[in-house]
């Protein structure tokens, strides 16, 4: 396999810059002109002593702004583990240099807007969870990878990468079109990674557990759900636990996706949006070229559908069920489990009786095993798609224990648990393993809706706790405000990191400075104003208490009624995308 340079320094002249390769033996340099944006390989001896210098960790590619390209470059890294012998790191720090000197040739509006992208790209940027390898391809499963072709081997990591997992694609764009400057670029992808070195019955073994978020649909909790025309589905992650012991391996990977149909939930300031389903698309046809996707990539799919069977979640659940139905594939099995109602109060233990439904199944699609001589032992046949509404928090207590009961076989065939012994009953694993699979649970969380995983105490410990309600309500207080007055903006943010929306250098105009309703600023001003004056009412009593009732009656209605506008006005109050139109489903 073709590696990338591990270590790089960037040299800085007012015409170019110059990435210098600081590997052992490496003479590579990529210089970049900042005119012409030409980049071309040269050699250390034409970088001018005058150049500034910086330590860099690598390059994450670059982008168009108004004012210009900008280069983005990774500069501070933290090792996360080995994997296979191959260092992953997690990037950590980045930064956004402009080609250009100054920005004195925009408008002041132009100027505004610049900065406004500017920071779209820094709030990406800044949201946890990338990671990268030099010398290792992250963006595969090691069953993928061990079903490849010599050339395939061959190839650089930009070229063989799975495209749905490398979240600085677009930025790379340029580099893809020159085999030249390869070694000097590599793919990053977005999720989470742990890597723990574990002991049980003083074994030493490596596990490894991997989410990879798809870059395709990607977006934040209300704004982007179900399908889009290609078949992907909104905060699809792949996720894949990996054992080593004794030159063995084994790998165990499932999948999360939206609910793969046409259908959105806008914000629109109700603590939960009633879910639409679009009347005017087919969603059979997306639906098959999903699954259709999903199962030349994972093999036999067993859907399970974690969302309540009443309510406001119950037309999609209906819808599902019906759609696999006439879908009539012997590759697709669909499971309903109401979570919320099976699991009510505090009866978690009731989540064994999903694990019993689907036991055979599991069984029948195995897992990859590799012996200590390279020899495939087993492969996986298919996987596990769980999804809830926001495949979250429910979605990810259940991966874990899927998980962890193909992780008690995979210990036992390696040789690490004897015959008899339980997963459960290793304590200092066991904790190791929730914690990873509560991190990971709230990565994917902070990445999608905002805030940290909910039910991350039962994940932990194994048991609902009252301490964990309190941090669940916390946590949907704070879901609540970021996806009505904060979400568009990061909507906003990654469809323009990831080309969705396409910056014009020098734009006039953009989305960005669309008038906003008249209602928009008037409506909360008044309702601030009457709730105001009805509390003064109450504090400053009039000379009767008829007076006072009159005055306070009358600016509290002023306030309700205001605020019922407000909320019958709902969509037109929230902090909704500018840049990319998404879908009308209702």
């Amino acid at each position: 396999m073709a590696t990338t340079y591990e270590s790089f320094v960037l040299r800085t002249t007012p015409e170019k810059f110059y990435i210098e390769a600081c590997d052992d033996g490496s003479i590579d340099v990529l210089a970049i002109d900042r005119v012409s944006t030409e980049m071309t390989l040269t050699v250390k001896k034409d970088i001018p002593p005058s150049a500034l210098s910086q330590p860099i960790c690598g390059i994450m590619g670059t982008t168009r702004m108004v004012a210009g390209m900008y280069l983005i470059v990774i500069t501070k890294k933290k090792k996360v583990g080995d994997l296979l012998g191959h260092v992953v790191w997690k990037a950590t720090d980045f930064d956004v240099i402009s080609y250009k000197k100054t920005v004195l040739h925009l408008t002041d509006n132009q100027m505004q807007d610049n900065k406004s992208f500017l920071s779209m790209i820094n709030n990406v940027l800044q949201t946890d969870g990338f990671y990268f390898s030099t010398d290792y391809d992250l963006t595969h499963t090691l069953q993928r990878l061990a079903n490849t072709s010599p050339e395939f081997q061959e190839m650089s990591l930009l070229e063989r990468a799975d495209q749905r997992f490398v979240w600085n694609g677009h930025l790379l764009r340029d580099f893809l079109t020159q085999p030249e400057l390869h070694k000097f670029a590599f793919p990053v992808v977005h999720g989470f990674i742990a890597m723990k070195s574990c002991c049980i019955n003083g074994k030493v073994f490596e596990w490894n557990l991997i989410s990879r978020r798809s870059c395709f649909r990607a977006g934040v909790r209300y704004y982007v759900r179900g399908l889009d025309m290609e078949g992907h589905a909104a905060n699809f992650v792949e996720t894949e636990q990996i054992v080593q012991f004794g030159g063995g391996k084994a790998s165990f990977v499932q999948t999360r996706g939206s609910i793969p149909f046409y259908w959105s939930q806008r914000p629109n300031l109700k603590y939960k949006p009633k879910p639409q389903i679009s009347k005017t698309i087919n969603h059979l046809d997306g639906f098959q070229r999903h699954f259709d996707s999903q199962i030349i990539l994972y093999g036999k799919q067993v859907i399970l559908n974690l969302i309540n069977q009443k309510g406001s979640e119950k037309p999609l659940e209906l819808a599902f069920d019906k759609m696999v139905t006439s879908l009539s594939n012997s590759m697709i099995k669909y499971v309903a489990f109401d979570f919320h109602k099976e699991c009510s109060r505090m009866r978690w233990h009731r989540l064994q009786i999903l694990l019993d439904m689907v036991a055979e199944m599991q069984d029948e699609f195995g897992y990859f095993l590799v012996d200590a001589e390279g020899k495939v032992l087993m492969q996986q046949e298919g996987t596990f798609r769980s999804n809830c509404m926001d495949c979250l928090d429910r979605t990810n207590v259940i991966q874990s224990l899927l998980a962890r009961r193909s992780l008690q076989s995979q210990l036992q065939r390696l040789g690490v648990l004897h015959a008899g012994q339980r997963i459960e009953d290793q304590a200092d694993f066991e904790k190791i393993y929730k914690n990873a699979w509560a991190d990971n649970a709230n990565a994917c969380a902070k990445q999608y809706a905002g805030t940290g995983a909910l039910k991350t105490d039962f994940t932990r410990t194994g048991k609902r706790t009252q301490w964990g309600l309190l941090m669940d309500g916390w946590n949907s207080m704070i879901r609540y405000y970021k996806n009505n007055f904060s979400d568009g903006f990061r909507q906003d943010s990654i469809d323009l990191f990831l080309g969705n929306y396409a910056v014009d250098e020098g734009d006039v105009t953009t989305p960005l400075r669309e008038p906003k309703d008249w209602k928009f600023l008037t409506l909360p001003i008044i309702m601030v104003v009457a709730f105001s004056m009805c509390i003064i009412c109450l504090l400053m009593a009039g000379d009767t208490w008829t007076e006072t009732l009159a005055y306070v009656l009358f600016w509290g209605m002023a306030s309700v009624v205001t605020a019922g506008v407000i909320l019958f006005n709902g969509r037109d109050f929230v902090d909704a995308p500018k840049l990319v139109q998404k879908e009308k489903m209702d």
